[in-house]
């Protein structure tokens, strides 16, 4: 049992100064403040009308994905779209409606090309018997080369690794398509591993992650999460892999209690921004994204690379991307509702973007954890994200655990990828 593992504290900011109210002592720095989780959880404001949660709430034992997906935009697929090259539809007036893998690439300054010798997995509940067929479809339309069972790109597993028998559809389809075109969009050479679960069970999950990395891969993405708790330590094994990159989505809530796996040391946490584009030398802009979840963990040891000041057990996020939905990446899929084209954010877009990141640098094994990126020799090829928040001013006030802030901050972490050199 961690040593934090009765510490709840509620917090105010008011006129400067942190008053704290301790409800349950733990043996915990004294000078150590955490900012209200039940106030934070309630008031956030993480979504707007257009927005809606992919996966609803799950039972117990079991995980929900991350994804958010626009209600206002649906392209259906009929709309003739030629095939493009180097990332880029053919024309402009071809793009689909949300960022497709060249304003990614302009966005985080990556080079289009690498990873050839990496193979992304990403776990997830369920069949989606499109999925290869759809992946091409995102492929071809940005001109990124073909990833099939066929040419040996893509494979399809269950979670004990077998080809068949698939389990069955478990509402998880719009959550695999984003997560096979986040990794398509940025290492378009990683092959891609799909592991689908019997159920979106956390033993079911863990599981697959077992088997992704028996089955060879380098970095192995998870966009879902359940809410910490006491059951939170016997889980951490299944998510430590020392020589395979583990990325998990921090989630969609906002400020609160972290996110498990998110929440393990041996796994990278990732954040959410949201990104546009802007007049400057850059040519993006980012902040963060008022739903990237962020947390200070009452179960998880803080690990000795982790120097922030507020929370003594281990703070959520460590690394961020594009998570908004309003700001969010082109998709397509077969099976919501009709044909076509949507949009879909929630960090269960950044961290199969993280992990095809990591894919893309072709270092997997300077991952057992996220230590790397808190390294000085790091901050040069991250962005620093400044500006945003992910709960109310009447609950977290200026503090980093809920502000993107110079240096970390809870929501982005170190920042988003600037180039391959941080990874």
């Amino acid at each position: 049992m961690s040593r934090f593992a009765n510490r709840r504290v509620l917090s105010t900011f008011a006129a400067g100064i942190l008053t704290v109210n301790v409800i349950a002592v733990a043996v915990a720095p004294a000078d150590a403040a955490t900012p209200s989780y039940a106030a934070a959880t309630a008031t956030a404001a993480t979504t707007t009308s257009n927005v809606k949660d992919v996966c609803g709430t799950p039972k117990p034992g079991f995980d929900r994905c991350f994804a958010e997906i626009r209600t206002d935009v649906h392209e259906p697929a009929h709309i003739s779209r030629a095939t493009g090259t180097a990332g880029k539809p053919a024309t402009a007036a071809a793009a689909p409606v949300g960022f497709g893998p060249a304003d990614l690439h302009s966005a985080y300054n990556l080079p289009m090309t690498g990873g050839a010798n990496q193979t992304v997995a990403i776990v997830d509940a369920g069949d989606d018997p499109q999925a290869e067929a759809d992946l091409a479809v995102y492929r071809s339309t940005y001109g990124l080369p073909a990833c099939t069972t066929a040419n040996g790109c893509f494979h399809k597993v269950n979670e004990r690794g077998a080809a068949s028998p698939l389990p069955a559809d478990q509402n998880w389809g719009v959550e695999i398509a984003l997560d096979l075109d986040m990794v398509s969009a940025a290492c378009p050479q990683c092959e891609i591993l799909l592991v689908e679960t019997d159920q979106a069970s956390g033993v079911d999950l863990g599981t697959s992650v077992n088997t992704a990395v028996k089955l060879g891969a380098t970095e192995v993405s998870n966009s879902y999460g359940a809410t910490e708790s006491s059951d939170t330590p016997a889980d951490a094994a299944y998510y430590s892999h020392p020589g395979v990159a583990i990325t998990a989505s921090s989630g969609d809530r906002g400020y609160g209690i972290p996110n498990e796996p998110a929440v393990f040391s041996s796994v990278i946490s990732v954040g959410g921004t949201s990104l546009t584009k802007a007049a400057n030398t850059r040519g993006w802009s980012e902040t963060a994204w008022n739903g990237a979840a962020s947390g200070c963990s009452a179960w998880v040891d803080k690990p000795a690379w982790q120097t922030d000041p507020n929370c003594p057990g281990r703070m959520v996020a460590d690394v961020s991307a594009d998570a908004d939905p309003n700001t969010g990446p082109a998709v397509y899929l077969t099976d919501y509702g009709a044909p076509g084209w949507i949009v879909v954010g929630g960090t269960s877009a950044s961290s199969p973007f993280i992990a095809g990141v990591i894919a893309l640098a072709g270092n997997p094994a300077k991952y057992p954890n996220a230590s790397t990126l808190y390294a000085p020799s790091a901050q040069a090829g991250l962005n620093d994200v400044v500006g945003g928040s992910n709960a109310p001013s009447t609950v977290c006030g200026g503090d980093y655990q809920c502000n993107a802030v110079v240096g970390y901050d809870g929501p982005t972490g170190m920042g988003s990828p600037n180039g391959l050199s941080a990874f």
